[in-house]
């Protein structure tokens, strides 16, 4: 998978960040080196046991938007950085939260996307993740009406998780190379998933996601689904 083809699809998400000035200088290229990280080592209880960085532009203001950026399988939030997040942030001015998972919850450092304890709300993973968005809003004076979140592969299986368990918090998302929400509940029906894959309904897969949050009486996060007919992973 090429990190550096998918960001400027994904430049789709940002269209509701921010309006582009006509002065605004000509578009980073994606891949370019950035500024480095910087960790957050308390954002909440992190019942997920997750990892938090965070890249803040120098030019951010208050109520400047949110990108959750969730890396794949074997990769850290600074390998995500390749995909050109950063360098999108300097241009449009919003803050980039990067979720990092750990050997300890995975050994390939996949989110646990298709773990019953980290894919509902307020309890594991879902809910690190959330309390890193609620971390963001106090650090920096996010919108919280513009909070968005993307991933790739299994961060992309992730950001479902995300928005069908918090719909509340998420404005929109952006999934490359994911799985739908509730596909898989175990490690054996995770590769079930991902190969052959399960072919249900438009209807079941939304009860799925309705589930997530009963409770939700809102619209739900407007999604953009990025997806390549070759991808036999």
């Amino acid at each position: 998978m090429n990190l550096l083809r998918l960001a400027p699809a994904s430049v789709l998400l940002l269209a509701a960040c921010s309006a582009v000035d006509d002065a605004a200088p000509p578009p980073p290229t994606v891949g370019e080196s950035a500024a480095a990280l910087t960790y957050v080592a308390s954002f909440g209880s992190n019942p997920g046991n997750l990892g938090l960085y965070e890249y803040v532009p120098r030019n951010v203001v208050a109520g400047a938007p949110l990108v959750v950026a969730l890396h794949g399988c074997t990769q850290s939030a600074a390998d995500y950085t390749k995909a050109g997040w950063n360098q999108l942030a300097d241009k449009y001015g919003f803050v980039v939260a990067y979720p990092e998972q750990r050997t300890a919850n995975n050994q390939n450092k996949c989110f646990n996307w298709f773990e019953p304890g980290d894919i509902a709300r307020d309890r594991g993973e879902a809910l690190s993740i959330k309390q890193m968005v609620d971390a963001m809003k106090a650090r920096h004076g996010v919108d919280p009406a513009r909070v968005y979140v993307t991933g790739l592969s299994a961060g992309g299986a992730m950001t479902s998780v995300m928005l069908a368990t918090y719909p509340d918090v998420f404005a929109a998302g952006a999934i490359m190379a994911g799985i739908p929400y509730g596909c898989g509940t175990s490690i054996a029906d995770a590769f079930m998933c991902m190969s052959p894959g399960k072919d249900l309904s438009p209807t079941e897969w939304a009860r799925k996601v309705t589930a997530a949050f009963p409770g939700h009486a809102g619209p739900y996060p407007r999604v953009s689904v990025w997806h390549g007919a070759r991808d036999t992973t």
